[in-house]
């Protein structure tokens, strides 16, 4: 398969150097600094450069502010047969676009960072495939998930916004608020020295990720809800209420099962 991708950032160039020694990878970035440590891939500075390469599947690395403009400015230059793509972590908009363009599409959202991940193992990790799409593509996407033992989930386009609203944004924002309220400890307890490696591992994140997340339409409403318990449990603090404080931690045991 000739594989094109635009924008050699983190997950770009990851999806590089997993597709390249089993298929044909170009990819392509504007910025030439970028491409030095791409090997076993052409790299691509110029759009007419795509047209010469003549991808079966172009995917859209770049990040979600410009993946909209980056798909209308790269279109004239990709054939018809295409397949085009995206693995971004907020799908609004994507699939309107999708269907306007003509092409064949598939979308996708592996579920991880490159900062995070051990990316010699994901079992742990997940991706999601949206159902609505190319059967070929959904197909391919398939089998390279499963070569890397990704934990496999389809949502449509909607519910892949909310449910990554509920399973992102609610961690994410927590940790957010966290990280604002430090100051830094001679002698951490065990508990805070988590939280503390969970933010930092957070905030070593690109920022645009955190905005993708943290912008999707279905955030508020989770923000909202964190805003809402912690309203209630800063009140039965005040009040020390032991009794309703026991029933708040019986829902979060439960909650937590």
């Amino acid at each position: 398969m000739k594989i094109c991708i635009l924008g050699a950032g983190k997950m770009g160039t990851w999806l590089t150097d997993a597709l390249c020694l089993d298929h044909e990878v170009a990819i392509f970035d504007r910025d030439m600094s970028k491409l030095r440590y791409v090997f076993n891939t052409q790299r691509l500075t110029k759009f007419e450069e795509i047209t010469e390469f003549a991808p079966e599947i172009l995917i859209n690395a770049v990040s979600l502010k410009y993946t909209l403009p980056a798909f209308k400015e790269v279109l004239p230059y990709v054939p018809k047969n295409c397949i085009l793509s995206d693995i971004s972590s907020v799908k609004t908009g994507l699939q309107e676009f999708y269907e306007q363009s003509g092409y064949r599409y598939v979308s996708t959202h592996p579920m991880f960072g490159p900062t995070f991940a051990n990316l010699n193992d994901l079992s742990m990790h997940h991706a999601i495939i949206i159902t609505q799409g190319d059967h070929l593509g959904k197909a391919f996407f398939k089998d390279f998930f499963s070569s890397l033992k990704l934990n496999i989930h389809e949502y449509s386009f909607d519910g892949h916004d909310e449910t990554i609203a509920y399973s992102l944004s609610i961690p994410f924002a927590s940790s957010l608020v966290f990280g604002a309220c430090m100051k830094h400890q001679k002698a951490p307890g065990t508990t805070f020295s988590k939280h503390m490696n969970i933010a930092k591992g957070l905030m070593s994140e690109e920022d645009y990720l955190l905005t993708e997340i943290l912008f999707n339409p279905y955030t508020y409403q989770q923000v909202e809800n964190i805003r809402f318990q912690l309203k209630h449990l800063l009140s039965l603090i005040e009040k020390k209420d032991t009794e309703g404080l026991q029933e708040f931690l019986n829902m979060v045991r439960k909650n937590i099962e």
